[in-house]
């Protein structure tokens, strides 16, 4: 049968989401609701692409468009996601949704098409060697699970437990977006707007959660997490100044996380990505987790190179030093500008 290439309509999304929970190699972030969120909270146009076949939905490639003056123009598959890419049931279907996907981005004028796939493919596009997941089933026992957790990562676990951390879950984004915006400020990096976080917990009730962790009563840290077929992904969180005098708190923090995820039935803790060379890549991997490369791939339109906006590059150095040192609430007010971009 033909092929035909088709944007998502609004009739569309409950079929689009049906395909992605069944299909091999599907994530989270290939889920409809994106589209809704990045639309929402940022104002990006979004041109996610499905495969029809027989009246079937056998292919999805969901699509955004960033465009910058700082940044630059981009078209991805997915901004402010961690995976993407095409995902299909045949190499037909693949071919066309990444056929009409170069169109696009030749027809739109954008510097690059950056697809953010967990396997490699055998276009012979540019890969960047830049991030790295982490992922590993839970199992249903509590006891293999922390002695999974190096010693001295275990350790701090244990630690935070006779420090008293308690952990409970919110159904708002309040509490968290004060913990995260000071904790992403520290770090120097813009934070997001309370609204995308709001956003995502509307779009995506059942399959997001916030757990926070309190210390005497205090707030210390926090992450919103999401779930996908089974998986839980930590995605937002962070802790404060104040969890720097109190021992293990983002030890405490994740462990919790993967035991309360365990009783509500999830099987794979997906850590998320980091950058070799970087905290939270050690931290990560002295969890007990295996690093895995993300083979991002990128076709080249007016751009000559691969885009480099990470936090690694040393021309964005002194911009991270001095948001460091900002006063917080002048970091929140203007931090959501710059982050719509970074996707």
């Amino acid at each position: 049968m033909t092929c035909t290439i088709k944007p998502l309509q609004a009739a569309d999304c409950e079929r689009w989401d049906s395909y992605v929970r069944a299909a091999k190699g599907a994530t989270f972030f290939h889920l409809s609701g994106w589209k809704e969120v990045i639309e929402r909270a940022f104002g990006h146009t979004t041109h996610f692409l499905f495969a029809e076949e027989g009246g079937e939905i056998v292919g999805v490639l969901p699509l955004a468009e960033v465009r910058s003056l700082l940044f630059g123009h981009s078209l991805s598959s997915t901004p402010f996601c961690v995976y993407g890419g095409v995902l299909a049931d045949s190499a037909a279907a693949a071919a066309g949704l990444r056929t009409h996907a170069c169109e696009l981005a030749q027809k739109l004028g954008v510097d690059a098409l950056e697809m953010r796939n967990m396997q490699a493919t055998d276009t012979g596009w540019p890969v960047k060697e830049l991030y790295y997941t982490f992922r590993k089933e839970i199992d249903p026992d509590d006891e293999v699970n922390l002695k999974a957790i190096p010693n001295r990562q275990r350790a701090m676990v244990r630690k935070g437990i006779k420090e008293g951390l308690q952990s409970e879950w919110d159904d708002d984004v309040s509490r968290l977006y004060r913990v995260y915006a000071e904790s992403v400020r520290n770090l120097g990096t813009p934070v997001f707007s309370r609204k995308y976080l709001r956003i995502l917990r509307e779009v995506f009730a059942e399959h997001s959660s916030v757990l926070m962790i309190t210390h005497k009563g205090e707030d210390v840290a926090a992450v919103m997490s999401f779930y996908f077929n089974d998986e839980v992904i930590p995605y937002y969180g962070g802790s404060t100044a104040a969890a720097r005098h109190i021992k293990g708190v983002n030890h405490f923090m994740y462990w919790e996380l993967m035991r309360l995820s365990r009783e509500q039935g999830c099987t794979r803790f997906d850590f998320g990505r980091s950058k070799a060379g970087t905290g939270p890549y050690s931290f990560k991997k002295n969890f007990g987790f295996t690093p895995e490369p993300l083979p991002y791939e990128y076709y080249l339109v007016k751009a000559q190179a691969m885009p480099d906006i990470n936090p690694l590059n040393p021309k964005y150095q002194l911009m991270i030093k001095v948001w460091s040192r900002l006063p917080l609430p002048l970091a929140n007010a203007v931090g959501p500008l710059l982050a719509r971009s970074l996707g």
